[in-house]
């Protein structure tokens, strides 16, 4: 089992931070010390609504991080790409805090599970884009995808985009996508797996149940966390 994992999306609003909550908790279920890290949180001011959430399906309570700002270690107003949401607070996103942030939760638990800001190509700073820094750390990525229409153009754009860096897909997750012909959800899970074994991606693609409160269902996590 790896250490870090990068948990990003075909887009922004997919479902990750379900995914990444989800995820954490059925690790925890399995007696794994997960614990979850919002890379860059945007919208939001002094907190990250995207953790919160976490931390309401994971199970866990919380954890001492949260409290120093481990969890969360940047946090801008607007609500944009990283960027420029740093840019319009005068300020440039601080990848070395992010970086020292990250290490310190992986010191203190099993495995990190770090939720990107957004999808893979959004830019970090003007120099960094969300999937290269994941890249250069050597992270493998979990791919939070679904099957609305038009999410298969998606879906194989961010495949190919993992493919060139060369890195490893632990999993995709396929969200719920309620209001979608189950036509086109079925042919976008079909034809993920169809690229998946066509460009080597020797990963399971796992399905989410549709969330309904306070009631969230384990997610199959033995293959993807292996």
């Amino acid at each position: 089992m790896d250490k870090i994992y990068f948990i990003s999306g075909i887009d922004t609003g997919i479902g990750k931070t379900m995914a990444t909550g989800l995820l954490a908790r059925s690790l925890r279920g399995r007696g794994v010390d997960a614990i979850t890290v919002k890379l860059v949180q945007t919208g939001c001011a002094g907190f990250s609504e995207d953790l919160e959430e976490h931390r309401r399906i994971d199970g866990s309570g919380g954890f001492p991080e949260d409290a120093k700002g481990l969890t969360a270690p940047q946090i801008f107003a607007f609500p944009a790409s990283p960027r420029l949401a740093a840019e319009l607070e005068g300020e440039t996103v601080d990848l070395k805090r992010i970086d020292s942030c990250i290490a310190e939760c992986a010191r203190n638990h099993e495995v990190v599970l770090v939720e990107s800001a957004g999808g893979l190509d959004v830019p970090l700073d003007a120099n960094t884009l969300s999937i290269d820094f994941a890249a250069g750390r050597g992270w493998p990525v979990i791919l939070v995808t679904s099957g609305r229409l038009g999410a298969i153009n998606h879906i194989l754009l961010s495949l190919e985009a993992i493919r060139a860096r060369r890195m490893r897909l632990a999993g995709v997750v396929q969200n719920c996508a309620p209001g979608t012909d189950p036509r086109i959800d079925r042919d976008a899970e079909v034809t993920t797996n169809e690229y998946l074994a066509k460009w080597g991606f020797r990963c399971p693609l796992v399905r989410l149940a549709k969330v309904v409160g306070d009631e969230f269902p384990d997610v199959d996590v033995k293959e993807m966390f292996a």
